[in-house]
């Protein structure tokens, strides 16, 4: 909306008082998953086969993927991601049509019939700084 607005002054001549600076920019979420012994195989099947798609579904661009390199940092036990969202109030509603969602808590349920895959998550929400290639 604000590069329509800006679009708009800027035919009207008065682009001075919209700049990229006043556009909002989007919020990021980092995401560390720790799961339990043997679980991230199932972990990594589940986000595959179902997470990734109903995120999506509701909201959240999912900007990547990352498991550790050395065992000392989680390698066979951590799942790290960042997801985008254009607000923080998006973010709250992704997170809570998601966790309502009739199709993830199947796919919860059935991922974890042999126990729970993840044991903890970490999660900072993060803004991008003004000299950051993605914002």
């Amino acid at each position: 909306m604000l590069r329509s607005l800006a679009a708009a002054l800027l035919f009207l001549g008065l682009a001075s008082t919209v700049t990229a600076a006043d556009e909002p920019s989007r919020v990021f979420e980092l995401r560390t998953y720790h799961t339990a012994d043997a679980k991230l195989v199932d972990l990594h099947k589940r986000f595959r086969d179902h997470t990734c798609e109903l995120l999506k579904k509701h909201g959240a661009e999912l900007v990547g993927f990352w498991t550790p390199l050395d065992e000392k940092d989680g390698k066979s036990k951590t799942l790290i991601y960042l997801v985008a969202y254009p607000n923080r109030e998006a973010a709250a509603a992704t997170w809570k049509a998601f966790g309502e969602d009739p199709a993830w808590q199947k796919a919860k349920a059935e991922s974890e019939i042999n126990g729970r895959l993840v044991e903890k998550v970490d999660s900072v929400y993060l803004e991008p700084t003004d000299y950051s290639a993605m914002k």
